[in-house]
């Protein structure tokens, strides 16, 4: 059985199909990936000793040529003072924006936030200089960590927070100011894709201007949409089109229904 299964299997990768051509193209070695990743976090994060960091950029810098070569190393690393920067204010922005947090190493360290978006500043490097492959195994590296699914193609701003973070979706074409705060579920996203591949290259994703505040489950799609700077996303929202900067955005409250004097609701709770 077995001899005929590997046999009808290599048949099948005779044929022209998705799979085939995917072997075909530019491989890369995740674990190598995920290992330049895990260096260039310590990095922005100061978690070399200084006196090591020229030592570290080097080792860097090498694991990052043996992915995509030297010249293209040189470009990432080059970029590190200015994710740097960002990465620091990304920090601010989660221990200015959340009571809970006591210190900047809590955040830094354990706040899913702190890592995806950290990842995400790295990841972008990548995909900007033309290796998207190399920035979604990292993208995804974080996505899998902290359940934050931000597309390395999105273009966010400095200073930019994701509160607890389960299940926020950032899509590719999704351009966000300065000073954003994102609740968990919020998913920036695109319109069902009818037209297929016809819309790659094309804004999809909504446009989030400076000092907005997206709250729990609230969904805004489409590449036209434009939520003004200053603006507040209420949860659950459903946002579809544009609404103009300093804008409350809010849903009815649902009608709730209180059921008084249930000593024990017992399997018929929702059949009242």
């Amino acid at each position: 059985m077995i001899d005929r299964i590997a046999q009808h299997l290599a048949a099948l990768r005779e044929q022209s199909g998705a799979i085939k051509q995917a072997r075909g193209e530019r491989t890369y070695d995740s674990e190598k990936v995920r290992a330049a990743l895990g260096l260039l976090r310590r990095i922005l994060f100061d978690q070399t000793a200084d006196e090591q960091l020229a030592s570290d950029l080097h080792v860097a810098h090498g694991q990052i040529a043996g992915i995509v070569g030297v010249a293209q190393a040189t470009r990432v690393i080059e970029r590190l003072p200015d994710m740097r920067h960002c990465v620091q204010m990304d920090v601010e922005a989660a221990f200015e924006g959340d009571p809970a947090a006591k210190s900047y190493a809590e955040v830094s360290e354990s706040y899913p936030s702190a890592r995806a978006v950290s990842t995400y500043r790295l990841a972008r490097a990548f995909y900007q200089i033309g290796e998207p492959v190399v920035a979604r195994i990292m993208s995804e590296e974080a996505h899998a960590a902290t359940g934050i699914d931000i597309h390395p193609g999105a273009d966010i701003g400095c200073h930019f927070f994701i509160d607890h973070g389960t299940g926020v979706v950032i899509g590719e074409t999704c351009k966000i100011g300065n000073r954003v705060k994102l609740y968990h579920g919020v998913t920036l996203g695109a319109f069902s894709n009818r037209d297929g591949r016809a819309d790659a290259g094309r804004k999809r994703h909504p446009t989030i201007e400076d000092d907005v505040t997206i709250y729990p489950n609230a969904t805004i799609l489409g590449g036209g949409t434009v939520v003004g700077r200053g603006s507040i996303i209420g949860g659950n929202v459903w946002l579809t089109r544009s609404v103009d900067p300093y804008t409350r955005v809010t849903i009815e409250t649902p009608n709730l229904q209180v059921a008084q004097g249930v000593d024990d609701p017992g399997p018929d709770l929702f059949n009242l």
